[in-house]
């Protein structure tokens, strides 16, 4: 049997196809599925041909409250090759990237995306 590795993250967002945009756009990323989701929401797979992130929204979109920071998810971490290409991709998306750190292991930053989720890009190159 393979590795075990995490397949997809479900994250609440305001808008998926906004959302989905916004990865396609940082990360080359393309639509692999979307449509119906339970309890009558919608959702799309975002990644490429082994992960994604499933981007959903329930009917009527989400609640007061359902993007407070930490509640539960911390962050969402993704590795890539290129930081500053990246991070000029965020900034051209009208976010802000902060919290820049460099240390063993690697350089990293962070922003929130329209929701307030917070991502942290990491290169170890």
């Amino acid at each position: 049997m393979p590795q075990p590795y995490i397949e997809h993250v479900n994250l609440t967002v305001s808008d998926p196809e906004r959302m989905a945009d916004l990865l396609n756009r940082l990360f080359g990323w393309h639509v692999r599925w979307e449509g119906a989701a339970r309890d009558n929401g919608r959702v799309i797979h975002v990644g490429d041909e082994r992960t994604y992130l499933a981007v959903y929204t329930p009917p009527g979109g989400p609640q007061a409250g359902d993007f407070e920071k930490g509640r539960p998810l911390n962050h969402v971490g993704i590795l890539v090759d290129d930081l500053d290409d990246i991070e000029r991709r965020v900034i051209d998306a009208g976010l802000v990237p902060f919290a820049h750190a460099d240390y063993d292991p690697g350089r990293r930053f962070y922003f929130l995306d329209y929701d307030g989720t917070e991502f942290e890009i990491v290169s170890y190159e």
